[in-house]
């Protein structure tokens, strides 16, 4: 029993030699030098440290840290001139003053331009941000005004439901004989509107008008089953119209004029027919330069 025993060791110490010698001597072959695993390293110095009893500190022996030290200035070079103080020079102007500023800050600082720049320079640049952090643009200041027609809420069905857009229809005109007609479609009310007077600006037409700022002649016109029927009136009779028939009219710097609508109530489409009939009219040299006489012979 004890000889079986023996056998039974040998045996299983043999097998851990070998299963555990070649993975030793293959995969861990023995270092040549023993290799330490806590080596120091000494930081490298660019400079020589100095040892403390290199320094000189001679200078502070006779010193004392509670004494009050005496501040001596220099003795001022012969001729030297000092410069005169903030305090003694005259007295700037308002106007001075005003010209300092708009060099420094621009024209557009206090409203007023000093030295003749334009006031309105920087307002195409000004960006304005909403409560929601939203960039808001500022209005173009280029002569005309805008009027808002009509402010729609309009839906969309897809195949998620349903999108709801707003719709602006807007009139810009610079009361001098421009008007122009403009629709724009957005998620907000700013932006709709904003992008119909692009889109005005964008169809600006020129209306004829005589010296009592009234039409040359008669005019209708109709656009879908908006029908427009346009009179000119005595000087004082004003702007007798409704709808957008009116608004267009003023925009454009009308004072004495008839309007009718004679066919849909569709404000967009009542004002397009404006604009329509209006392109329809003449001056009365225009029509005598195609027909080639002189003024005088058309009422003959």
């Amino acid at each position: 029993m004890a000889a079986t025993t023996t056998a039974i060791a040998l045996t299983l110490s043999s097998f851990t030699l070998r299963s555990t010698i070649p993975s030793k001597t293959f995969f861990f072959p023995k270092p040549s030098k023993p290799i330490s695993l806590h080596r120091t390293f000494r930081p490298l110095s660019l400079t020589p440290q100095a040892k403390s009893s290199d320094i000189d500190t001679s200078f502070f022996d006779d010193v004392n840290p509670e004494e009050d030290i005496v501040f001596d200035p220099p003795t001022p070079p012969e001729g030297f001139t000092p410069p005169p103080s903030f305090d003694e020079g005259p007295e700037e102007t308002e106007d001075e003053i005003a010209a300092a500023y708009e060099e420094l800050y621009g024209p557009a600082y206090s409203g007023v331009s000093v030295l003749g720049n334009d006031v309105y320079v920087m307002d195409s640049k000004v960006k304005k941000s909403s409560a929601f952090g939203k960039v808001k643009k500022e209005k173009v200041r280029d002569g005309f005004e805008e009027r808002v027609v009509q402010v729609r809420r309009v839906t969309k069905v897809v195949k998620g439901g349903k999108q709801l857009h707003f719709r602006a229809i807007v009139v810009v005109g610079d009361k001098q004989g421009q008007v122009g007609v403009g629709v724009g479609k957005a998620k907000e009310v700013i932006g709709a509107v904003q992008k119909s007077a692009v889109n005005a600006r964008r169809n600006i037409i020129t209306i004829p008008m005589t010296k009592y700022l009234t039409f040359p002649h008669r005019s209708e016109g109709d656009y879908g089953a908006a029908k427009v029927m346009l009179r000119p009136a005595a000087p004082g009779t004003g702007v007798i119209a409704g709808g957008a028939v009116r608004i267009v009219l003023e925009m454009a710097g009308v004072e004495n004029a008839l309007g009718k609508q004679l066919g849909s109530k569709n404000a967009l489409n009542n004002a397009r027919a404006t604009v329509v009939a209006v392109q329809k009219m003449k001056q009365f040299r225009e029509v005598a330069q195609e027909r080639g006489i002189p003024m005088e012979e058309l009422w003959k």
